[in-house]
């Protein structure tokens, strides 16, 4: 029998039959369902990384679904087919000219026929055996991401009866259609009618955006802008008279400011921004929002002055000059709005911050966070009754989905191009037909381009210009223009409309439109330039994320060079500011197993940008006292006071375990950085070092609930803690009760870290009674700062162990662990992490982990460099240590499956000391070999194969097993 057979067989009784038979779930049956990771795109891009054929034949596709699928054809190394038809009209000619772009697939057009072309099915042809997906789940964004849709995947081998059904459907479909052409496309484009389509949302009915309106003209809040606007309203029947919402570009905080105005109702109210070019837009969306008339809106700029109306729109400029502020009463204005308010530092803005006198004021801003030392939040009395970033604000489609490409930039000779290099590399024509290349593969292909191409320098942008309008793309003469800080505001808004009038394809510049400039019909943005900073990243970004009226979503191509900071750039697309790697390598590979980030986004890297990423992330020292300070002086300035571990984990920043174990515990990291003078006695330093290094990571709470309960009641009883833990739905079993016993009471500990954390027992047991050890209990009682701490340690364990783990204290299957975490979680009787070597048998605990980095140094040795590899998704070919035989006992052990067995993984040593849960392990298959070592003899060992319970994601599997040349 064929291994694929052996799987097929096993997998399909495991899915039709019998659930309780031991199968690989590689080819099990499943239904897809858009519920959670169960997601109709995932489960396309997995078939598609094991296929070397696919057909596709579905009636309804969109532009944005094929963005969503492009890097995966792209790396596709097979043959592909997708047949679709003008059925209902639903296809536009945009999806058509897409389809006709992708490189290597055949497209076929199903006629619109009496009958209706419905077909949902997607086939997927491996070496040995076929699976297909056939349901509800067209080829549109939202069918394979949000619609609740039944797609059920299964899988036959090529003789089986379903498969050849299949292939007679599919030339059926074939035989009927006919070829995608440009000719056809421009037919069917000269008559095509575009149709109503459903909300994105599935409602039938589009809930308002920030650009929603009824047709009587009264702007409705969307329900982000309605909690805004509540929250506000609370703030001032508080008593405050000042507040600072925070809004990502593009989410209408311009809107929503004139919302709260209209429920203001003020007399007399002053608008002030930073650029008069907004002047005139934010007026007219103040207009639609009160419906008040023409007069009573002015201007008060340049030669302007019309403080008489009752909405004065300003600019900073003209208004903070002395001679024009000081001719303007101080409570003049009952309502005053500040755009961009992260710029109210500046002197001009200060002059009139103190000066004016309204009886409230409201700052907007989509990054209050600063370089400087002017601290926003503390201008507004710390009060922030409303705050969107930008994955909320995609996650409530309140922003146009992007689909995000990482391509790796041109590189000749080996040299790393940067705004340091020469104009002629920056230039060179290899590059700028990389860069064409890469715009005719990825960008728009069906609607024409509203692009902006951030450089690296001024001349580079002009130069660039001047070349790319030498080229064509996609048949048409491209036009483009550079913009700097040196051309006049009168060139800028020239240019701005020339773009989004369709005169010109792209503007080329540096830095002045990262924020303050809004082109709402901006579809494409290309990164040219190194990423030297995750803020600015985001603003770049943000230029193209308005809705806008025929924008289907934002297309953003970044060229990745061989860069130090290339760390920064997931940084930036996820929003992660926890400056924890594995924090931010796990996310990269969650979104490239799902396909798609915040909302209906995507984020996707060719191999060799994102091992790019990788290894700068690898080389990087995210966590160093200049990062962390940073991030808390951001926090201390957004809360008024030094942050507690817990606020850190609340507003999700710095990851409490990475700042709170810097310099061994959060009391002295306070006192390094001058937040506190006093400091932390010896012994309370070792506690503090002790519960944040052991227990604040929430891997199990079990510690901390006894910790908990023992400082409140003083004692606790064994049977009190076990109906504790099993109200909390934790494990209570004997050995679990006391290996938390061991912790707590250090006995589980080698001697040197005994020491570290202090030598004496954090609890203690006497007569089936816990209490607090003896010397931990008198500095408790004597130290108001020493119970602070120790509280924020364990409130702020606890709720990692709820939000990041799920609260059971048991391994979890993608977490990550060290070998002293996994010594702990299995209950062994004692800390062996530095005798695992690789794996060990622990008879006491009834368990044997395994651990396996994946990609050896070049300085491990021959005896120790084995040559354990992936064969698939659910088994592993393993090797015992050197030196064993079948007949040795912890080899029995494993071969023989009399204990069970933990299969942890790392990719390489740069990753740290933790690795990946992949879950329980059967040997299988194990048999007598040599290795390199010892001359020519060789050395002995055993290999086997381990099974896995459970398939581990195709993501981790390739992250696993691919090392692309960097």
């Amino acid at each position: 029998m064929s291994e694929t057979l052996r799987q097929l067989t096993l997998d399909n009784t495991f899915g039709f039959l019998d659930s309780r038979v031991d199968a690989g779930q590689v080819f099990h049956p499943t239904l897809v369902s858009n519920t959670g990771r169960n997601t109709m795109l995932k489960a396309i891009l997995d078939e598609l990384k094991r296929s070397n054929g696919f057909v596709f034949s579905v009636a309804f596709i969109t532009p944005s679904a094929i963005a969503m699928l492009k890097q995966a054809l792209l790396d596709f190394r097979g043959t592909g087919t997708i047949i679709t038809s003008t059925y209902l009209g639903f296809n536009s000619p945009a999806a058509f000219r897409e389809l006709l772009n992708l490189v290597g697939v055949e497209v076929y057009v199903h006629p619109d026929s009496g009958a209706g072309f419905h077909a949902k099915g997607y086939i997927f042809e491996q070496d040995a055996s076929t699976t297909a997906i056939i349901g509800s789940s067209n080829l549109t964004e939202s069918a394979l991401l949000r619609n609740h849709e039944w797609n059920l995947r299964f899988s036959a081998l090529p003789d089986g009866d379903i498969v050849q059904q299949l292939g007679r459907a599919v030339q059926t479909h074939v035989d009927a259609s006919v070829a995608l052409t440009p000719a056809w496309i421009d037919e069917y484009a000269s008559t095509w009618v575009p149709q109503p389509r459903e909300s994105k949302r599935g409602s039938g009915v589009a809930e308002s955006s920030s650009d929603d309106f009824l047709p009587t003209g009264v702007v409705v809040p969307n329900t982000m802008q309605v909690e805004a606007l509540s929250e506000i309203q609370k703030l001032r029947d508080a008593g405050e008279n000042r507040a600072v919402v925070i809004s990502a570009t593009g989410t209408g905080k311009t809107i929503l400011s004139a919302l709260d105005v209209r429920a203001y109702v003020p007399k007399h109210m002053l608008f002030v921004v930073h650029r008069e070019q907004i002047l005139d837009r934010a007026i007219e969306e103040f207009k639609r929002v009160l419906r008040a008339p023409d007069e009573d809106f002015g201007k008060f700029v340049g030669t302007r002055k019309e403080l008489d109306r009752r909405f004065v729109f300003a600019s900073i400029q003209s208004l903070s000059r002395l001679e024009n502020l000081h001719a303007i009463e101080p409570g003049a204005f009952d309502y005053v709005l500040i755009d961009e308010v992260h710029r109210a530092g500046a002197a001009s803005y200060r002059r009139l911050i103190d000066y004016l006198e309204p009886d409230f004021l409201l700052g907007m801003t989509a990054t209050p966070e600063r370089t400087d030392d002017f601290n926003v939040f503390e201008l507004f009395g710390f009060n922030v009754p409303y705050e969107i970033r930008l994955q909320k604000a995609l996650e409530a489609d309140m922003l146009a989905p992007f689909h995000y490409y990482g391509v790796t930039d041109f590189v000749r000779d080996g040299e790393v191009i940067d705004q340091f290099s020469d104009l002629g590399r920056l230039i060179a024509d290899e590059r700028v037909d990389h860069l064409v290349s890469a715009i005719e593969t990825y960008g728009h292909a069906g609607v024409p381009v509203r692009g902006l191409i951030f450089c690296s320098r001024n001349d580079e942008a002009a130069e660039l210009s001047t070349l790319l309008n030498q080229r064509s793309v996609h048949g048409g003469r491209l036009r483009t223009l550079a913009l700097s800080g040196k051309n006049s505001v009168e060139e800028r808004e020239a240019a701005v409309q020339m773009l989004e009038g369709g005169d010109l394809d792209y503007i080329a510049t540096v830095d002045i439109f990262n924020e303050g400039i809004d082109i709402p019909s901006v579809n494409q943005v290309v990164m040219l330039r190194q990423t030297l900073s995750s803020i600015v990243f985001t603003q770049q970004l943000g230029r193209g994320l308005r809705k806008a009226a025929g924008k289907d979503h934002l297309v953003v191509i970044d060229f990745i060079g061989n860069y130090d900071n290339n760390y920064l750039i997931p940084i930036a697309l996820f929003g992660d500011s926890s400056l924890s790697k594995d924090s931010i390598r796990k996310k990269i590979i969650d979104a490239q197993e799902a396909g798609a980030i915040a909302g209906l986004s995507s984020v996707n890297f060719d191999a060799i940008s994102r091992e790019r990423i990788f290894a700068s992330l690898a080389a990087t020292k995210l966590d160093s006292m200049t990062n962390l300070k940073k991030s808390f002086v951001e926090l201390k300035n957004r809360l008024g006071r030094p942050p507690r571990l817990i606020d850190f984990a609340r507003f999700d920043l710095v990851d409490p375990n990475v700042i709170a174990t810097k310099q061994k515990n959060y009391w002295r990291f306070l006192n390094k950085v001058g937040a506190t003078d006093a400091q932390p006695t010896e012994y309370e330093g070792r506690v503090l070092t002790f519960l944040s290094g052991e227990l604040l990571n929430g891997k199990r709470p079990h510690e901390l609930l006894l910790l908990n309960q023992l400082l409140s009641d003083g004692e606790v009883t064994t049977g009190f803690f076990k109906s504790l833990l099993e109200s909390h739905g934790l494990a209570h079993d004997s050995a679990t009760i006391e290996s938390v016993m061991r912790v707590l009471s250090l006995s589980f500990y080698t001697v040197p870290e005994i020491a570290k954390y202090g030598s004496e027992p954090i609890v203690a047991l006497h007569d089936s009674t816990y209490s607090l050890g003896e010397k931990l209990s008198t500095a408790w009682r004597a130290n108001f700062l020493l119970q602070s701490h120790v509280r924020d340690v364990i409130e702020t364990g606890l709720y990692l162990s709820r939000h990041r783990y799920k609260w059971s204290g048991q391994l979890e299957v993608g977490q990550r662990y060290s070998r002293k975490d996994v010594c702990r979680l299995l209950n062994w009787e004692s800390n062996q992490q530095g005798n695992i070597f690789g794996y060990k048998v622990d008879f006491y605990s009834n368990s044997c982990p395994i651990f396996v980095t994946y990609h050896k140094g070049d300085e491990v040795s021959e005896s120790t460099k084995y040559e354990d590899a992936f064969l698939d998704q659910s088994s592993l070919t393993w090797f015992t240590r050197s030196k064993r035989t079948l007949a040795s006992g912890e080899v029995k052990a494993i071969v023989e499956n009399r204990i069970p067995l933990h299969l942890f993984a790392k990719k390489d040593d740069a990753e740290g000391t933790d690795f990946y849960y992949l879950g329980k392990a059967i040997s299988r298959d194990a048999r007598q070999t040599k290795m390199s070592g010892d001359g020519e003899k060789g050395l002995d060992v055993v290999t086997m194969q381990l099974g896995l319970e459970s398939p581990i994601e195709q993501s981790l599997y390739e992250y696993f097993a691919t090392r692309a040349p960097v």
